[in-house]
Protein backbone atom coordinates (compact mmCIF):
# COMPACT_ATOMS: atom_id res chain seq x y z
CA UNK A 1 0.00 0.00 0.00
CA UNK A 2 2.73 2.56 0.82
CA UNK A 3 4.25 1.86 -2.59
CA UNK A 4 0.90 2.59 -4.22
CA UNK A 5 0.61 5.93 -2.40
CA UNK A 6 4.16 6.81 -3.42
CA UNK A 7 3.42 6.09 -7.07
CA UNK A 8 0.23 8.14 -6.97
CA UNK A 9 2.09 11.05 -5.40
CA UNK A 10 4.87 10.78 -7.95
CA UNK A 11 2.43 10.74 -10.85
CA UNK A 12 0.53 13.68 -9.40
CA UNK A 13 3.74 15.69 -9.07
CA UNK A 14 4.66 14.83 -12.63
CA UNK A 15 1.23 15.91 -13.86
CA UNK A 16 1.43 19.25 -12.05
CA UNK A 17 4.97 19.81 -13.33
CA UNK A 18 3.80 19.02 -16.85
CA UNK A 19 0.94 21.51 -16.58
CA UNK A 20 3.33 24.21 -15.34
CA UNK A 21 5.74 23.46 -18.16
CA UNK A 22 2.88 23.95 -20.61
CA UNK A 23 2.16 27.36 -19.04
CA UNK A 24 5.75 28.57 -19.36
CA UNK A 25 6.55 30.41 -22.60
CA UNK A 26 9.57 29.35 -24.64
CA UNK A 27 12.61 31.00 -23.00
CA UNK A 28 14.56 30.74 -26.25
CA UNK A 29 12.66 33.76 -27.54
CA UNK A 30 15.17 35.77 -25.50
CA UNK A 31 18.29 33.97 -26.71
CA UNK A 32 19.40 36.87 -28.91
CA UNK A 33 19.01 39.38 -26.08
CA UNK A 34 20.96 37.16 -23.70
CA UNK A 35 23.71 36.88 -26.30
CA UNK A 36 23.80 40.68 -26.45
CA UNK A 37 24.44 40.76 -22.70
CA UNK A 38 27.30 38.31 -23.22
CA UNK A 39 28.73 40.53 -25.96
CA UNK A 40 28.58 43.58 -23.71
CA UNK A 41 30.37 41.70 -20.95
CA UNK A 42 33.09 40.61 -23.36
CA UNK A 43 33.80 44.22 -24.32
CA UNK A 44 33.32 45.75 -20.87
CA UNK A 45 33.65 43.05 -18.21
CA UNK A 46 31.60 44.17 -15.19
CA UNK A 47 32.90 43.92 -11.67
CA UNK A 48 31.79 40.91 -9.69
CA UNK A 49 30.43 40.96 -6.13
CA UNK A 50 28.11 43.84 -7.01
CA UNK A 51 24.33 44.11 -7.41
CA UNK A 52 22.32 42.59 -10.24
CA UNK A 53 18.96 44.03 -11.25
CA UNK A 54 17.02 41.28 -13.03
CA UNK A 55 13.46 41.14 -14.29
CA UNK A 56 11.05 42.26 -16.96
CA UNK A 57 10.63 45.56 -18.82
CA UNK A 58 10.23 47.67 -15.68
CA UNK A 59 13.83 46.72 -14.89
CA UNK A 60 15.03 46.93 -18.49
CA UNK A 61 13.62 50.45 -18.87
CA UNK A 62 15.21 51.63 -15.62
CA UNK A 63 18.03 53.02 -17.72
CA UNK A 64 19.39 55.29 -15.02
CA UNK A 65 19.81 52.47 -12.50
CA UNK A 66 23.44 51.64 -13.33
CA UNK A 67 24.43 55.31 -13.30
CA UNK A 68 22.41 56.25 -10.24
CA UNK A 69 23.69 53.30 -8.22
CA UNK A 70 27.20 53.22 -9.60
CA UNK A 71 28.77 52.95 -6.16
CA UNK A 72 26.86 49.72 -5.63
CA UNK A 73 28.22 48.25 -8.89
CA UNK A 74 24.75 47.75 -10.30
CA UNK A 75 24.37 45.63 -13.43
CA UNK A 76 21.00 45.95 -15.19
CA UNK A 77 19.96 42.67 -16.76
CA UNK A 78 16.29 43.33 -17.34
CA UNK A 79 14.72 41.80 -20.44
CA UNK A 80 11.30 43.05 -21.50
CA UNK A 81 8.36 40.69 -21.65
CA UNK A 82 10.02 38.12 -19.42
CA UNK A 83 8.31 35.97 -16.83
CA UNK A 84 9.72 34.37 -13.70
CA UNK A 85 10.33 31.10 -15.53
CA UNK A 86 12.56 32.97 -17.99
CA UNK A 87 14.65 34.47 -15.19
CA UNK A 88 15.07 30.96 -13.81
CA UNK A 89 16.05 29.51 -17.19
CA UNK A 90 18.75 32.14 -17.73
CA UNK A 91 19.93 32.26 -14.13
CA UNK A 92 23.52 31.36 -14.99
CA UNK A 93 23.85 34.07 -17.64
CA UNK A 94 21.88 36.79 -15.82
CA UNK A 95 22.97 36.21 -12.23
CA UNK A 96 25.48 33.47 -11.50
CA UNK A 97 28.26 34.77 -13.75
CA UNK A 98 28.37 38.05 -11.79
CA UNK A 99 28.62 36.45 -8.33
CA UNK A 100 26.44 39.21 -6.84
CA UNK A 101 26.19 40.09 -3.19
CA UNK A 102 22.73 41.59 -3.79
CA UNK A 103 19.96 41.00 -6.31
CA UNK A 104 16.99 43.24 -7.07
CA UNK A 105 14.27 41.13 -8.69
CA UNK A 106 11.11 42.15 -10.54
CA UNK A 107 9.04 39.41 -12.14
CA UNK A 108 5.40 38.40 -11.84
CA UNK A 109 3.83 41.29 -13.72
CA UNK A 110 3.77 39.46 -17.05
CA UNK A 111 3.05 36.16 -15.30
CA UNK A 112 -0.22 37.54 -13.95
CA UNK A 113 -1.13 38.91 -17.38
CA UNK A 114 -0.39 35.50 -18.92
CA UNK A 115 -2.90 33.85 -16.60
CA UNK A 116 -0.52 32.15 -14.19
CA UNK A 117 -1.79 31.61 -10.66
CA UNK A 118 -0.36 33.39 -7.65
CA UNK A 119 0.84 30.02 -6.35
CA UNK A 120 2.86 29.37 -9.52
CA UNK A 121 4.40 32.85 -9.35
CA UNK A 122 5.44 32.13 -5.77
CA UNK A 123 6.87 28.74 -6.72
CA UNK A 124 8.93 30.25 -9.53
CA UNK A 125 10.35 32.86 -7.17
CA UNK A 126 11.14 30.16 -4.63
CA UNK A 127 12.99 28.27 -7.37
CA UNK A 128 15.00 31.41 -8.14
CA UNK A 129 15.83 31.90 -4.46
CA UNK A 130 16.85 28.26 -4.21
CA UNK A 131 19.38 28.73 -7.00
CA UNK A 132 20.74 31.84 -5.31
CA UNK A 133 21.09 30.06 -1.99
CA UNK A 134 22.82 27.07 -3.60
CA UNK A 135 25.41 29.25 -5.30
CA UNK A 136 25.70 32.29 -3.02
CA UNK A 137 24.39 31.57 0.50
CA UNK A 138 25.20 35.08 1.75
CA UNK A 139 23.61 36.96 -1.13
CA UNK A 140 20.59 39.13 -0.34
CA UNK A 141 17.58 39.17 -2.66
CA UNK A 142 14.95 41.90 -2.82
CA UNK A 143 11.60 41.22 -4.46
CA UNK A 144 9.98 44.38 -5.81
CA UNK A 145 6.24 43.98 -5.44
CA UNK A 146 4.15 43.70 -8.60
CA UNK A 147 3.11 47.24 -9.41
CA UNK A 148 -0.54 48.39 -9.80
CA UNK A 149 -0.75 49.30 -13.49
CA UNK A 150 -3.90 50.98 -14.87
CA UNK A 151 -3.88 48.68 -17.92
CA UNK A 152 -3.90 45.62 -15.65
CA UNK A 153 -6.27 46.88 -12.99
CA UNK A 154 -8.72 44.10 -13.89
CA UNK A 155 -6.08 41.71 -12.50
CA UNK A 156 -5.67 43.58 -9.24
CA UNK A 157 -6.98 40.76 -7.02
CA UNK A 158 -4.42 38.31 -8.39
CA UNK A 159 -1.66 40.93 -8.16
CA UNK A 160 -2.45 41.57 -4.50
CA UNK A 161 -2.63 37.86 -3.74
CA UNK A 162 0.73 37.24 -5.45
CA UNK A 163 2.32 40.09 -3.52
CA UNK A 164 0.88 38.83 -0.23
CA UNK A 165 2.15 35.27 -0.79
CA UNK A 166 5.63 36.45 -1.69
CA UNK A 167 5.79 38.92 1.19
CA UNK A 168 4.91 36.13 3.62
CA UNK A 169 7.66 33.98 2.09
CA UNK A 170 10.22 36.80 2.28
CA UNK A 171 9.34 37.49 5.91
CA UNK A 172 10.38 33.94 6.78
CA UNK A 173 13.93 34.20 5.42
CA UNK A 174 16.74 36.47 6.57
CA UNK A 175 18.28 36.86 3.12
CA UNK A 176 15.04 38.06 1.49
CA UNK A 177 13.52 41.54 1.46
CA UNK A 178 10.07 42.47 0.18
CA UNK A 179 10.00 45.98 -1.28
CA UNK A 180 6.52 47.49 -1.43
CA UNK A 181 6.11 49.79 -4.44
CA UNK A 182 2.44 48.88 -4.80
CA UNK A 183 1.18 51.12 -1.99
CA UNK A 184 3.07 54.34 -2.81
CA UNK A 185 1.97 54.10 -6.47
CA UNK A 186 -1.68 54.48 -5.47
CA UNK A 187 -3.52 57.76 -5.10
CA UNK A 188 -5.99 58.78 -2.41
CA UNK A 189 -8.77 57.13 -4.41
CA UNK A 190 -6.97 53.78 -4.16
CA UNK A 191 -6.18 53.67 -7.88
CA UNK A 192 -2.82 53.99 -9.65
CA UNK A 193 -1.54 57.55 -10.00
CA UNK A 194 -1.81 58.34 -13.76
CA UNK A 195 1.33 60.50 -13.84
CA UNK A 196 3.46 57.48 -12.94
CA UNK A 197 2.72 55.74 -16.25
CA UNK A 198 3.43 56.18 -19.94
CA UNK A 199 0.65 56.31 -22.53
CA UNK A 200 0.40 52.51 -22.52
CA UNK A 201 -0.72 52.70 -18.85
CA UNK A 202 1.74 49.92 -18.06
CA UNK A 203 5.32 51.15 -18.22
CA UNK A 204 6.55 53.91 -15.97
CA UNK A 205 7.52 57.55 -16.28
CA UNK A 206 10.44 59.15 -14.48
CA UNK A 207 8.07 59.90 -11.58
CA UNK A 208 7.32 56.22 -11.27
CA UNK A 209 11.00 55.37 -11.08
CA UNK A 210 11.53 58.02 -8.43
CA UNK A 211 9.13 56.08 -6.22
CA UNK A 212 10.95 52.83 -6.99
CA UNK A 213 14.29 54.46 -6.24
CA UNK A 214 13.06 55.71 -2.87
CA UNK A 215 11.94 52.21 -1.90
CA UNK A 216 14.93 50.29 -3.33
CA UNK A 217 17.74 52.52 -2.03
CA UNK A 218 17.49 51.41 1.63
CA UNK A 219 18.00 47.80 0.52
CA UNK A 220 21.13 48.73 -1.39
CA UNK A 221 22.51 50.72 1.54
CA UNK A 222 21.76 48.06 4.13
CA UNK A 223 24.71 45.88 5.11
CA UNK A 224 23.77 42.66 6.89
Amino acid sequence: MPTTYFLIALLSFGFVFHLKAQQDPDPLRFSQQIQQFDSLDAVHPPDKKGTVFVGSSSIRMWREAEKKYKKYDVINRGFGGSQASDANYYFDQLVKKYEPTKIVYYEGDNDVAAGKSSEVILEDFQEFVGMVESNFPETQVAFISIKPSPSRWHLIDKIQKSNALIKAYCDQKENLTYIDVFTPMLGENGRPLPELYLKDSLHMTEKGYKIWSKEVTPFLKNQL
